[in-house]
């Protein structure tokens, strides 16, 4: 990180800080469905008040960074890119958030035969959420090493896309009642969303690499 801030240890601490609350997001979010998935009631509970107050750590840092960006005039000409790839990198934690509330709200009780492919979707989704995180981070620290990790990012998203489409095979094979297939559905949609929203940062974060590497 040191390389692109220069001038302030505070603003590469708020960034370390920011990423960490994503990366702690991302487990927290896996960790939330496979206890959800085996009905522990209480550990999910906790999960859903740890993901909030994370989020909300989270888009504190990033305003403080995105005020200290400003305030003290730091990197103008990468300062937007910089902006953006923090908030869209928020979008990820605010995603997994989403995720756990409506799990919480709506209390979809899915079949037996589709719980050991949603525990592998939410692992897959994980993984790809947490090789954006190493990605950001080296865009910060090591530039050269952001490549490593963002193929990381493209390999689990189509994992993960790959085992959504056969959960919504199996769902809409059985005989549950439309209604039941179409709750089951928009959840393995929103869990595979965390991903997709993963590999938009990624993209972002490729173009940016280049940019600084020109």
């Amino acid at each position: 990180m040191a390389i692109l801030f220069k001038a302030t240890k505070m603003l590469e601490s708020k960034i370390d800080h920011f990423l960490d609350a994503v990366s702690e997001g991302n487990l927290v979010f896996k960790q939330g469905i496979q206890d959800y998935l085996e009905n522990n009631h209480n550990r999910f509970a906790e999960h859903v008040a740890n993901i909030n107050r994370l989020e909300e750590a989270a888009d504190k840092l990033r305003r403080e960074i995105e005020s200290a960006l400003y305030e003290q005039s730091l990197i103008p000409e990468q300062r937007g890119d910089v902006m953006r790839l923090l908030e869209a990198s928020d979008d990820v934690i605010d995603t997994a958030k989403e995720v756990l509330l409506q799990l919480d709200i709506q209390q979809p009780r899915f079949p037996r035969e589709i719980t050991g492919d949603l525990r592998r979707l939410s692992e897959q989704v994980m993984q790809a959420a947490e090789a954006l995180v190493l990605a950001a981070r080296a865009f910060f620290r090591n530039i050269s090493a952001v490549k490593d990790h963002l193929h990381k990012v493209y390999f689990f998203e189509r994992e993960a896309d790959n085992l959504g489409m056969t959960l919504m095979r199996t769902i809409y094979g059985g005989s549950a009642s439309l209604a039941e297939k179409n709750h089951w559905r928009y959840f393995i949609t929103v869990i595979d969303s965390l991903a997709d929203k993963a590999e938009a940062v990624a993209d972002l974060l490729g173009i940016y690499t280049i940019k600084r590497t020109l």
